[in-house]
């Protein structure tokens, strides 16, 4: 019988999975990352933001236990706290920098799928299973069937080594048939959870807060201009902006004005019409490639963000393990610190870390 280790959020989605390995005849055990968010030095208190679906709270641990409780599952909570402080350090440093982050890329990347897979080797496990909508198909890794619930893109930085060892249960069922499939195995506590809609580690719903806590150097004032040098107004730190922003700008006039891009060195915030924040590609760096490394330019589909639909573009490996990504249409708001991921179909090729738009011509 394979062993396989599933990370239990105390969800409806990992709980499900659950169900799903036990009904298919895995041993399965369930492990907890615990990571020193939401108070956990006190059991039974949820300090989340009107009490809004996170991942690694106290109650939801208490979920997770319960469930592996009721369907007789083996149940480690592990003690992440200070990887994930790293996770959280890297979050305000992007931020810092004038790009904007993707934590949940690196989480998968480094956690669930590096740290967490360690782990369930240590305790004899042929495979790692998680509640992601997405598919792991004869060592591929494909997007999940249900498309408005798809979380490949945040997956493509897992390493190809580690593809043959993936489960993915949910992955091809839909979010309403996943929470009745929890509500028939008698997991009413958290077949109704809500779906998580905010960062784990921000409970207050503002970014700012956790990176002023860690980067208080941030919070210095400086110009907001056109493209053109032209001062329009002042901002009180560049962490409040992103590329393709345009509420919050406070600089008045009555056009409508898009943040276009950040500039640390100078601290600005340069800001122009919308027209101007489509451009015709970009370039990533730190690509981590599920096929090999294509020799020639290849023909795919980009993501640039997560809820991006994709659009047809053409790759090219570059020699430093970056990569430029030419779209078949200009594409708007490439932000910088944001992940750009890469399709044939439904199948994942790879991805990297957006570093810049290319200018267009």
């Amino acid at each position: 019988m394979p062993r396989v280790v599933l990370a239990m959020s105390g969800g409806v989605d990992s709980s499900a999975s659950a169900v799903l390995l036990k009904r298919q005849g895995y041993d399965v055990i369930g492990l907890f990352m615990r990571t020193g968010t939401h108070g956990h030095d006190q059991p039974g208190i949820d300090t989340r933001r009107d009490n809004k679906k996170g991942c690694c709270s106290a109650i939801d641990a208490g979920d997770a236990r319960r469930v592996a409780d009721k369907l007789d599952i083996p149940f480690y909570a592990l003690d992440f706290q200070r990887e994930f402080d790293q996770i959280i350090d890297y979050f305000a440093a992007e931020y810092a920098r004038g790009r904007t982050p993707n934590p949940c890329v690196v989480c998968n990347n480094w956690l669930k799928f590096g740290q967490l897979w360690a782990f369930g080797q240590k305790l004899g496990a042929d495979l790692i299973a998680t509640g992601h909508y997405a598919q792991a198909l004869n060592g591929e890794l494909h997007k999940g069937v249900d498309p408005d619930k798809d979380q490949s893109y945040v997956l493509h930085g897992i390493k190809r080594d580690v593809l043959p060892h993936l489960l993915f249960p949910v992955g091809g069922y839909t979010k309403p048939e996943i929470r009745a499939l929890a509500r028939e195995a008698g997991l009413a506590g958290v077949a109704e959870k809500p779906d998580s809609v905010e960062i784990c580690f921000v409970p207050s719903g503002k970014h700012t807060d956790v990176v002023r806590a860690r980067r208080p150097e941030v919070a210095v004032a400086g110009a907001i201009v056109s493209r053109e040098g032209e001062v329009l107004g002042e901002h009180d730190g560049l962490d409040r902006y992103t590329v393709g922003q345009r509420k919050g700008l406070n600089i008045g006039g009555g056009q409508k004005r898009f943040v276009l891009e950040l500039l640390p060195d100078t601290n600005t915030v340069v800001v122009g019409d919308e027209r101007e924040l489509f451009a015709p590609g970009l370039l990533a760096s730190g690509m981590n490639w599920l096929i090999d490394a294509p020799a020639e330019p290849l023909r795919v589909t980009a993501k640039i963000r997560y809820r991006h639909a994709g659009v047809p573009a053409t790759v090219r490996a570059l020699p430093d393990g970056g990569a430029e990504v030419r779209f078949a249409e200009p594409q708007s708001a490439v932000t910088p610190g944001q992940a750009v991921a890469l399709y044939d179909g439904t199948r994942v090729l790879g991805g990297g870390w957006i570093e810049r738009a290319l200018a267009a011509n």
